[in-house]
Formats: structure tokens, sequence, C-alpha cells
């Protein structure tokens, strides 16, 4: 008897750890004036640090500290982009950073907000990968996704009748949300996600609209 038992499923978790190791790099790219935390591979460093026994834990199969573990190494890299932001949002009222800096700044942190949401969302909907690998079909969550909405026969006709979401689903809703400043094809169906999805949009607004935009004017 296992303490802890294996689902029937699981989906691969290497595309969401690539997502959050790519934030790190993200972070390192920034100029000095946009990072708190020194030197800039520290930030990458404890990401690595967090995701070794994120990802023992998982293979241990001991699911709630792997749930843990996800939710601490989500909010250092969440901590990371919101600091950084804010510091970039003074840098264009002071002229701390030249324009081309300011550009490929706001483009860094525009990419890190698109992975930094889409990992909250796989980790959150539906209880998150692990509870939504114990069924067999995706019936129920946080987001509508169209094969949620096809009819039974259809979906078997088409291979799909065990479709459940994972990371590239809740990457192209971020991309969506950053991009049209809405879900576009997945509606958004309890509270939670709709919070997160307006402050997405509204950092995805400063950077495009605002700051990215004011570089261009002042190149």
């Amino acid at each position: 008897m296992q303490l802890f038992p294996k689902p029937n499923k699981s989906e691969p978790r290497w595309p969401a750890g690539i997502a959050v190791v790519a934030i790190g790099g993200l972070y390192a790219a920034l100029p000095p004036a946009l990072r708190v935390v020194r030197p800039r591979w520290l930030v990458l460093a404890i990401i690595v640090a967090l995701m070794v026994p994120t990802i023992i834990s998982h293979r241990t199969g001991n699911h709630f500290l792997n749930q843990i573990l996800g939710y601490v190494l989500n909010g250092v890299v969440t901590t990371a982009m919101v600091m950084s932001l804010i510091l970039l949002i003074s840098a264009v009222t002071d002229h701390a950073i030249s324009p081309q800096q300011l550009l490929r700044s706001a483009a860094a942190l525009w990419l890190s907000n698109i992975l930094v949401f889409a990992s909250w969302y796989w980790r959150l909907d539906g209880g998150g990968p692990q509870e939504r690998a114990r069924t067999p079909g995706h019936t129920d969550g946080a987001f509508l996704f169209p094969q949620m909405t096809m009819d039974p026969a259809a979906k078997k006709a088409a291979g799909e009748h065990d479709w459940e979401p994972n990371f590239v689903d809740y990457l192209f809703l971020a991309f969506n949300t950053s991009t049209a400043f809405s879900p576009t094809d997945v509606p958004v169906l309890s509270r939670w996600a709709k919070i997160l999805m307006m402050l997405q949009s509204l950092i995805s607004l400063l950077v495009i609209a605002l700051l990215a935009g004011r570089a261009v004017n002042i190149l």
C-alpha cells in the first residue's frame, strides 16, 4: 500500500518548469536599476533550488508538499516581476534608464507577465495538475475550454473523450489575456480566476500602453 497513491495519468511537468526558469532568465536580463535582488543570477538560483524539492516531491508522490512548493515557487517569480514593474514605472518618471533599456525591459516584463500568470492558472485550475489527473477528462474548473463544451459523441469521434488542459493551454490563455486583454475563446467561470485575469490585463496595459509607448515616443 502506497502512502501517496499515484494518479491514473499525469501531464508532463517540464513545460511549467521551463516557464519558471525562463522568468528567472528574463529577470537576470533586466538592467541593475530594475532588479531589487542582486546579484542578477540570485533569483534564478532560488528558482532552481526550489525546483529540486518540487520535482522530488512529485516523483515520490508527496503531492501536498509538491503543491505547497509550487505555490512558493510561483510566489517568488510573481514578487520579482511585480517589484521590477514598480521600479520600471519609477524609472520612467525619473528617466533613470535609457529609452533602449526601457523598451527591452518592457518586453521582458511583458513576457514574464504571460509566464507568471500561465503558471498560476495551471497551478490553481481544477485543484491543480494533480487533482485534474485524478479524473478521466476535464469537466469542471475555473475556465470553460472549448473541448469542455463539445458533444460527448463528437469528443469521442475526435479522440478527445479524456481531454484535459495542460500547461500549453494555460499559456495560450495567458498570452491572449496579455495581448487582447480578454480570454478570447475561454470563458472565465470562477471569481478568483477573474481577479487574476484582471490583474494580468492591468499589468500588460501598464507595460504596453504606458511604458513601451513612452519609450517609443522619446526615442
